[in-house]
């Protein structure tokens, strides 16, 4: 069982010592995470708002998405399985579903958390994650999705279809699944976690930033 502790982000500590002397915090370069588990989408609750945070699970440490770069290098290219939503292209970038085969090419093992937030709190004990917007190069795209092993698509970047942007999550959880890009670039997701709480809608929204290697 894995434990938990509750630390400031990088970010906050960077600018709690850069206050002290009195620097400016926007000197702070982002922080890079290219391999081991990273809940990429990971949901807090403080008893007033909902927080989006990367949090490095093999660090213990969160990070604000804003100071954040996720890095798939070109070791992630594998055989496009050939799902019809992953386009037509012979090879895709893939951050696995199981560790093993993270570990095995040396890239992040991504995760979608919900395991901070606790029964009792939100409406039937679930909040949604939805992807609100994905770029490339600064372009709309539909080369980002998130799927299962058995090709069941989570989310899907396709501006052709409205279906694959919203999902819910029970609390208390921890989910994997295969993040797959189809082309290299610099990619902007933005995702959005919502719950109700008190018969209130409660969400908090943020952007990732995804270097996809060639």
């Amino acid at each position: 069982m894995r434990t938990h502790r509750r630390l400031l982000t990088v970010t906050g500590l960077a600018a709690a010592a850069l206050a002290t002397a009195g620097l400016n915090s926007s000197a702070f370069a982002a922080t890079t995470l290219t391999s081991g588990h990273v809940d990429v989408l990971d949901a807090e609750w403080d008893g007033a708002d909902l927080h989006l945070h990367v949090h490095d699970e093999e660090s213990d440490t969160e990070y604000e998405p804003a100071d954040v770069t996720l890095s798939v290098p070109a070791a992630a290219k594998v055989s496009n399985p050939g799902y019809g939503f992953l386009g037509s292209g012979g090879q895709i970038w893939l951050l696995p579903d199981t560790e093993a085969e993270a570990d095995a090419a040396g890239v992040l093992f991504a995760g979608v958390s919900t395991e901070h937030l606790t029964t009792g709190v939100f409406t039937g004990d679930n909040v949604s994650y939805r992807l609100v917007s994905a770029t490339r190069d600064g372009a709309a795209t539909d080369d980002f999705s998130v799927y299962t092993g058995s090709g069941v698509r989570w989310y899907d970047s396709d501006t052709a279809t409205t279906s694959y942007k919203s999902r819910a999550f029970p609390v208390g959880a921890h989910n994997h699944a295969n993040w797959a890009f189809e082309e290299a670039g610099t990619y902007r997701l933005t995702f959005r976690v919502q719950g109700t709480v008190g018969g209130v809608t409660e969400s908090a929204t943020e952007t990732y930033t995804v270097v996809v290697s060639p």
